[in-house]
């Protein structure tokens, strides 16, 4: 991974692109002299990786925990959506296509580079499987868009210059490029849990399928394009799960060291990690979870989704109370709750409620802790699923000392996948199985079919609880809940008027420590819903195209309701 990191550096000055038509950098490197040797190529090709941000790159944001336009986290004044207006620019659209475009030079090119047969199958099948997943960005967030399978010229006027083809059609194109890859990678690099390999392309896979799968049927009610999808997906899933490569990582305390270990390499969950290395590759997210200026808790909507330990549902309890013996002494606290709950719970939050007027370090007393800034939260639920008690205080709360790897695809997600693919085509018995999986793991109780006790996702009891348990799973992760909200067609669950216990937090009783320093609501529970509100409309389930690229196509079109 260092050589990975390392030339990354050397990768983004090679045919890096603002838009599809930059032709060759007017440096020593053309696509010519560069594109003539395995080590050019696997140099080019390291470039991949910085797509994949996790806990983020030297102070900058990842896609774990920081995302917040979701129900599980409540921010002060509420997260409005990404886009309420047309933009002139976007970020996701022009480094999608940016990066479309790095792909097909590769593909362009290898044609002539001495390398083995197998080893050339390997990286044609990286360029198709790179190309595909930017495409899936650029579509999972705007829909219709272009589908380019080469480098671009002057010549292609009706990519530059004409409307924008018909998302499934691009998908479809997408989906050519992800069999190709699965089934050409071959064993180059399978045994690596950093690279990508064959195991990375299935996951992959799978994650697009399911996307397009639950779309095709909520969004489209198109039930035949639907079961081809999910069945896809199924089938991708399967790969991983059958391949006795992967287990899930034992046990509660097993499932948080996924998230907060220094190494996970010889973790056998991982399917591939981001490894981050003191001095090289550093990230903040430990940081931003155990500091005193307050940051994103969570809500007390996510905090209700977890069932009960025996796995019955919650019966609604959620009132801490103070503590009594050493550094909990007349703190509130809610360890009892948190035994009583699924106990993943217990290994995402504190069990003691770190709001303002209520802070104190986390690891208080933890040799080597001692001083450490005081910890708090908006909803006084603290994040504790990424932080480790054994780095030291000083790198815990740096925004550039933090080095615990991070999961980018890893078995329980796609145990998770599977679940639901199967749900979705009736395979009830498939879907159980996969679920128990992860109770088991959890400590949980075999799935009980229980139903949404609010019936307000429409969906059998089966799809309900695969979901829940995606929720409780997959909290704080990938901002997946995001996506999943989108795919499901039930985005309106953001809306703060409808569903308000989403800007909401713990309950604070009015004589505890610091009560009088936070904004409570009429039953005593923190709440962050001020003068913001989040109002659904359906036009946020596609972004608007940028102002630039209609200037500069007029054919582009707009996305309704923009």
């Amino acid at each position: 991974m260092k050589k990975i990191i390392l030339s990354l550096m050397a990768g983004m000055v090679l045919f890096t692109s603002c838009d599809l038509l930059n032709n060759d950098p007017y440096d020593s490197f053309t696509k010519g002299n560069f594109f003539t040797s395995e080590t050019n190529v696997e140099m080019y090709t390291n470039y991949f990786y910085s797509e994949w941000s996790g806990y983020g790159n030297n102070g900058t944001y990842g896609t774990f925990y920081f995302p917040t336009l979701n129900d599980n986290q409540a921010v002060t004044g509420i997260t409005t959506w990404d886009f309420t207006t047309i933009s002139a620019d976007d970020a996701t659209w022009n480094a999608s296509y940016a990066e479309v475009r790095r792909a097909n030079i590769l593909l362009e090119n290898l044609d002539g580079v001495p390398m083995s047969e197998t080893t050339m199958a390997y990286y044609q099948s990286l360029g198709r499987l790179y190309r595909a997943w930017q495409h899936f960005c650029v579509v999972r967030k705007f829909g219709d868009c272009y589908w380019v399978d080469h480098s671009l010229s002057t010549e292609d006027q009706d990519i530059l210059y004409g409307p924008r083809q018909n998302r499934n059609d691009v998908m479809d194109k997408m989906l050519e490029d992800l069999n190709y890859a699965v089934e050409n990678m071959g064993e180059k690099n399978a045994s690596s849990r950093t690279a990508y390999n064959v195991y990375v392309a299935q996951a992959i896979k799978a994650q697009i399928c399911l996307f397009e799968g639950t779309y095709s049927k909520y969004h489209k009610n198109d039930e035949a394009r639907a079961k081809k999808y999910l069945a896809e997906a199924k089938k991708a899933a399967e790969a991983i799960i059958n391949s006795g490569e992967f287990e899930l990582t034992p046990g509660a305390e097993g499932y948080r060291a996924n998230y907060n270990s220094l190494e996970l390499a010889g973790n056998k969950e991982m399917i591939m990690y981001k490894n981050y290395v003191q001095d090289i590759l550093r990230h903040a997210t430990q940081d931003y979870c155990c500091g005193s200026t307050p940051t994103n808790g969570m809500s007390k909507a996510a905090f209700n989704a977890y069932l009960m330990k025996d796995g019955s549902l919650p019966t609604g309890e959620d009132k801490g109370v103070l503590g009594t013996e050493g550094y909990d002494a007349g703190k509130p606290v809610i360890y009892a709750l948190l035994e009583a709950r699924d106990p993943r719970l217990a290994q995402q939050i504190d069990g003691y409620l770190c709001y303002v007027g209520n802070n104190r370090a986390r690891y208080e007393g933890v040799e080597g802790q001692i001083g450490a800034a005081e910890n708090t939260v908006t909803t006084g639920y603290g994040i504790l699923k990424f932080d480790e008690p054994e780095t030291p205080s000083g790198l815990r709360q740096s925004t550039t000392g933090n080095v615990t790897d991070c999961p980018l695809f890893w078995l329980a997600e796609i145990l998770l996948t599977h679940a639901e693919a199967c749900a979705e085509l009736g395979e009830t018995a498939a879907a159980t199985t996969s679920i128990n999986k992860l109770r088991a793991r959890a400590g949980m109780p075999d799935l009980k079919l229980q139903g949404d006790p609010a019936n307000n996702m429409g969906v059998s009891d089966l799809i309900w609880e695969v979901r829940r348990e995606r929720r409780v799973e997959l909290m704080f992760d990938n901002n997946d809940r995001y996506w999943s909200l989108i795919r499901w067609h039930q985005l309106d669950k953001l809306d703060t008027e409808k569903y308000p216990d989403q800007t909401k937090g713990a309950w604070i009783d009015a004589s505890w420590p610091g009560a009088d320093q936070v904004k409570r609501d009429a039953e005593g529970y923190i709440d962050l819903n001020d003068t913001y509100v989040r109002k659904f409309e359906e036009k946020h389930y596609l972004a608007p195209i940028p102002s630039s690229q209609s200037v500069l196509n007029p054919q582009i079109g707009q996305n309704p309701g923009w």
